[in-house]
C-alpha cells in the first residue's frame, strides 16, 4: 500500500473506552464457534487464499460512553477487532446505507465504519490499525477524499438492485432485500448472522420487483471481469465471546453489525439499565466480557454492579431485577399486599390465615387489579417483623420476632413469585439496629424493607401516649446500609418502604437520599378514616416530597369510612404504586 494518514490519538472527549473493570463474576469459558460462510458465487477462475479476519481480545467490561454514530462504529472496531483485511463504509448520516452495509460485513466478517461524520481521520487511522486491502463503499456517499489511494475500493449502490451489486462485489450470494421499517433497523441488524441470506433496506429504498424472482436455489450470478471484486475474507473465530449491549438506539446500528460480523451476541437493553426485564435479565446470566454501547449505561461503576446482579440469572417477583421499571414500551410493576405478621390477626389480614391460605389471599387480591392496568401487578406480603410493645421488652419497647418463625411464610412466598417487605417497629431502638438483624432473610432477592416511624420513640417516650418519628439521617442511614447490602451481595433491586401519615414523622424529608441505584424508595401513605380526610393525608404529604420518590396507599379494613373498592382506589392520582390492605 501506498503511505497513509498517520494514526491519530483519541481525543478523550469524543471516545471513552472504561478500563478493565472486573466483575468478579464466576463464568465458564467458551469459545464462539465460527459461523458458517456464505455461499460463494460459482466462478470459472480459481479462487485466491482468504485473508483473514481476527477478533481482539476482550476486557472484562467496556463501555463506550459517546452519542456520534461514528465515533461507537470506530470504537466497537477498536474493541472486537485486531486485524480487518477488508472494511465497510458507510454513511453516518444515512441509515439506509448502513442497513445494507451491515448485511455486507456480517456476511463477511469484518467491521462496518462510518464516513462524513467528525470522526473522518479517526477512521482513516482504524483502517491502517485493522491492517485494510480493500474497503467496500455503500450507497449515496462519494468515496472520502482521505481515503488511501493504495486501498482497493470497491463501491455499491444502497437501493433495490443491493442484493446483486453485492453479490457481484463480494463473490457472496446474499439474497433478496428484506425491507425493514423505521425504528426495526437495529432489531434486524442484532439477528443477523452467516449465512447471510437477505440483505437489509429500508423500506422506501426496497424498489417493487419487476419479474418474478428466481427461486432462492438458483446460483447468484457470477460477477463479470469488468466488474471489481473484493478479495476473498476468512471469517473471524473468536477465540472468547464479548456480548455486545445496547440500548436500542440507531446510532449503534454500525457497531452492532460491527458485533455480528466479529460472532458476537447482542442484547438489547431499552432505557439502558440491564436489570429492567426478564429478557435482558435471562439474556445476560452468566455472561462474561461485556462491550456497552453508549452513555444511557451510566458510569462503568454503576454498570459493573448492574452486571453483577443480572449475571445471577436472578428474577424479581414478577420478572427483571428492578422495583419499578420504566423501559421505553416496556410494562410497568405494581403491587398490592397484605399486611400483618403470621399467627395474629389482630395486627392485619396476613395474620387472619395459615401459610398456604395466606399465598392464595394474596394471590387472588393481586388478581383483583391486575385487570386493571396494563402493569404487571405483583402480590406482595408486608409482614410485621419487630412489633411495638407497651412493656419495655429489653428496653427498647419492641418485640423482634426470630427469624425461625418468620421464614416458612417468607420462603413459601419466594417460592410462590411473592414480594415480600419486612416492616420493622423499632420502639427505642435505631432502625439500623433492627435491620441489621434480618440480614439473613434480606439477603433473598424477594425480601424487602419497611420502615415505621409511627413506632420510633425517643428515649422518653411510650407507645400510644407519643406519635413516634425519625430524623432524616437515620433513614439515610438505612439507606446507605441496604444499599450496600445489596450490591455486595449482587441482589436484584430492593424497595424501602417509608410510612408516614403526618409530617413531623420524618423530619427534614426533603434530604432523603434518593441516589442509591441499588433502592426503590415509596413513601406509604398510611391515613385512615373518611376518604376525604385520606386524600386530604395524600395530598399534604406528597406536597414538597423528594423527587423520584414512589407511592403507596392504605386500605383500613375496620377504620376506613367507606373502604375504597380496587377500582376506586385506582382513581387516587397518581395511581398507587403499592396499594396494602391492613
Amino acid at each position: 500500500m501506498s503511505s497513509r494518514p498517520a494514526r491519530r490519538a483519541v481525543p478523550p472527549h469524543r471516545l471513552v473506552m472504561g478500563a478493565a473493570v472486573v466483575l468478579g463474576l464466576v463464568v465458564t469459558a467458551c469459545v464462539a464457534a465460527p459461523d458458517p460462510e456464505p455461499t460463494p458465487v460459482a466462478t470459472t477462475a480459481p479462487s485466491p487464499a482468504a485473508l483473514a479476519a481476527v477478533t481482539a481480545p476482550a476486557a472484562e467490561l467496556a463501555l463506550v460512553g459517546v452519542e456520534e454514530a461514528d465515533a461507537v462504529a470506530l470504537a466497537a472496531s477498536r474493541a472486537l477487532y485486531e486485524r480487518g483485511p477488508v472494511v465497510v463504509l458507510a454513511s453516518a448520516a444515512e441509515h439506509a446505507d448502513q442497513l445494507v452495509g451491515a448485511s455486507a460485513a456480517v456476511a463477511l466478517g469484518v467491521p462496518l465504519l462510518l464516513t462524513g461524520g467528525p470522526a473522518d481521520g479517526e477512521v482513516a487511522a482504524e483502517l491502517e490499525r485493522l491492517g485494510a486491502t480493500a474497503v467496500l463503499v455503500v450507497g449515496s456517499v462519494a468515496t472520502p477524499a482521505w481515503l488511501d489511494a493504495g486501498l482497493d475500493v470497491v463501491t455499491v449502490a444502497a437501493d433495490g438492485r443491493a442484493a446483486d451489486a453485492l453479490a457481484g462485489a463480494t463473490g457472496l450470494r446474499l439474497g433478496d432485500a428484506q425491507a425493514v421499517e423505521e425504528g426495526q433497523e437495529l432489531v434486524a441488524v442484532a439477528a443477523l448472522g452467516r449465512p447471510t441470506t437477505t440483505v437489509l433496506s429500508s423500506a422506501a429504498a426496497v424498489a417493487p420487483a419487476a419479474e418474478t424472482p428466481e427461486p432462492a436455489d438458483t446460483p447468484a450470478p457470477a460477477a463479470s471481469a469488468s466488474e471489481a471484486r473484493l478479495p476473498r475474507v476468512s471469517p473471524p473465530e473468536p477465540a472468547a465471546t464479548t456480548t455486545v449491549l445496547t440500548d436500542g438506539s440507531r446510532a449503534h446500528l454500525a457497531a452492532v453489525a460491527t458485533a455480528r460480523a466479529a460472532g458476537m451476541p447482542v442484547v438489547l437493553a431499552p432505557g439502558g439499565d440491564p436489570r429492567a426485564s426478564a429478557a435482558t435479565v435471562d439474556a445476560l446470566a452468566g455472561v462474561g466480557p461485556v462491550l456497552a454501547l453508549g452513555p444511557a449505561f451510566g458510569s462503568p461503576e454503576v454498570l459493573a454492579a448492574r452486571l453483577a446482579a443480572v449475571s445471577t440469572g436472578v428474577q424479581a417477583p414478577g420478572g427483571g431485577q428492578l422495583v419499578f421499571p420504566a423501559a421505553p414500551g416496556a410494562p410497568g410493576k405494581k403491587y398490592v399486599a397484605l399486611y400483618g405478621t403470621p399467627g395474629t390477626a389482630a395486627l392485619g389480614l396476613l395474620g387472619e390465615q395459615d401459610v398456604p391460605a395466606t399465598i392464595a389471599r394474596a394471590q387472588q387480591l393481586a388478581a383483583e387489579y391486575q385487570a386493571l392496568t396494563a402493569d404487571t401487578v405483583v402480590p406482595m406480603l408486608e409482614v410485621i417483623a419487630t412489633i411495638a410493645s407497651a412493656g419495655p421488652e429489653d428496653g427498647s419497647y419492641s418485640r423482634m420476632r426470630p427469624i425461625e418463625e418468620l421464614r416458612p411464610l417468607v420462603e413459601a412466598a419466594g417460592d410462590a413469585g411473592i414480594a415480600v417487605v419486612l416492616d420493622l417497629q423499632p420502639g427505642r431502638t435505631d432502625f439500623v439496629t433492627q435491620a441489621q438483624q434480618y440480614a439473613e432473610l434480606l439477603a433473598l432477592p424477594h425480601v424487602s424493607l419497611a420502615l415505621d416511624p409511627e413506632w420510633r420513640l425517643a428515649p422518653d417516650q411510650v407507645h400510644l401516649r407519643q406519635i413516634g418519628s425519625v430524623g432524616i439521617d437515620e433513614v439515610n442511614a438505612v439507606v446507605a446500609w441496604l444499599a450496600d447490602f445489596t450490591r455486595e451481595r449482587a441482589l436484584p433491586q430492593k424497595m424501602l418502604v417509608l410510612h408516614q401519615f403526618s409530617l413531623r414523622m420524618i423530619s427534614e424529608r426533603e434530604r432523603l437520599d434518593t441516589s442509591r441505584d441499588e433502592l426503590a424508595l415509596l413513601i406509604h401513605v398510611d391515613g385512615q378514616g373518611s376518604q376525604p380526610a385520606k386524600a386530604g393525608t395524600w395530598a399534604a404529604l406528597r406536597a414538597g416530597a423528594p423527587a423520584g420518590v414512589r407511592w403507596g396507599w392504605k386500605n383500613f379494613i375496620d377504620e376506613d369510612v367507606p373502604m375504597l373498592d380496587p377500582v376506586q382506589t385506582y382513581q387516587v392520582q397518581p395511581v398507587p404504586d403499592l396499594v396494602t390492605y391492613q
